[in-house]
C-alpha cells in the first residue's frame, strides 16, 4: 500500500530560509512541499487554495505575523494543521503560539531529522515541540521556577512509559489492560503510580505532560 504524501507548505520570508529548508527535506519522499510564501498576507488565501496537511510558519511575517495567522487558520481551515518554525523560545513567544492553535513549535536550529520527525508527528495527529521549547511548556503547566528540576520520563519503567502513551492516545484503563492484557486495576496502580512520579494529579494533566514532551521518547506497544 502507498504511504499518502504530506502535503507541506513553506511561509517565511526569508527564501533562503524556504530555499534551506527544501534542500534538507529533499530525501524525504513522504513530504511534498506544495507552495512557498513570503508574505504573511497571502498565508491564508494560498492556504484555502492548495489546502496543505502541514503549514510550517515563520512568527516574524511581514503583512501578518505568525500568530494571526495561527488564530486565522484554527477557523478558516482548522484541518490544517500549523508548525511554527522561528528562532525564538522565550517564553511569551510559545505560550501564544500554542495556545493560538500550533500543532508544533520547532527553531531553526533544529536538525533536518528531528525537522521530519516534527512534520511525520504533527501530520499523525500529535504535537511536537522541540526541547528548549517543551521544556517553556511544562514550567507553565507545573508553576516550576527557574532552575527547578522537572520530571521527566525517565523516572518511569517502561510499562509506565507504554501506559502513559495510551493514556494520552485517549484510551479508557480498560482499553489499556485488554491491550497489555492485565487487569483494570493494575492498569489503575499504574497510573497511580505515574501521576505520582510526575506530580500531577489529574488525567488531563497527565496528558499534557505527554503531550509537552512530544511523546517521542515513548515506545509503542508491538
Amino acid at each position: 500500500m502507498k504511504t499518502k504524501q504530506i502535503r507541506l507548505m513553506l511561509a517565511d520570508d526569508h527564501p533562503v530560509v524556504i530555499s534551506g529548508v527544501k534542500n534538507s527535506l529533499a530525501d524525504a519522499r513522504q513530504i511534498q512541499v506544495i507552495g512557498e510564501i513570503t508574505d504573511g498576507a497571502q498565508v491564508i488565501s494560498a492556504v484555502q487554495k492548495l489546502r496543505p496537511d502541514i503549514l510550517l510558519l515563520d512568527i516574524a511575517m511581514p503583512g501578518m505575523n505568525g500568530l494571526e495567522i495561527t488564530r486565522k487558520l484554527a477557523k478558516a481551515a482548522p484541518q490544517v494543521k500549523v508548525i511554527a518554525f522561528t528562532m525564538h523560545d522565550d517564553r511569551e513567544y510559545v505560550l501564544e503560539v500554542v495556545h493560538a492553535g500550533a500543532r508544533g513549535y520547532v527553531l531553526k536550529e533544529t536538525s533536518t531529522s528531528e525537522l521530519i520527525r516534527a512534520i511525520e508527528t504533527v501530520f499523525n495527529g500529535e504535537t511536537f515541540f522541540s526541547e528548549s521549547v517543551g521544556k517553556v511548556l511544562l514550567n507553565e503547566q507545573f508553576g516550576a521556577k527557574p532552575g527547578t528540576k522537572m520530571p521527566t520520563l525517565s523516572q518511569l519503567s517502561h510499562r509506565e512509559n507504554q501506559i502513559l502513551r495510551l493514556l494520552a492516545d485517549g484510551l479508557s484503563n480498560k482499553l489499556i489492560a485488554a491491550k497489555l492484557k492485565v487487569s483494570v486495576r493494575t492498569i489503575q496502580t499504574h497510573r497511580q503510580h505515574i501521576m505520582k512520579k510526575l506530580g500531577v494529579h489529574t488525567v488531563v494533566e497527565l496528558v499534557r505532560f505527554a503531550i509537552t514532551r512530544g511523546l517521542s521518547d515513548i515506545q509503542h506497544i508491538k
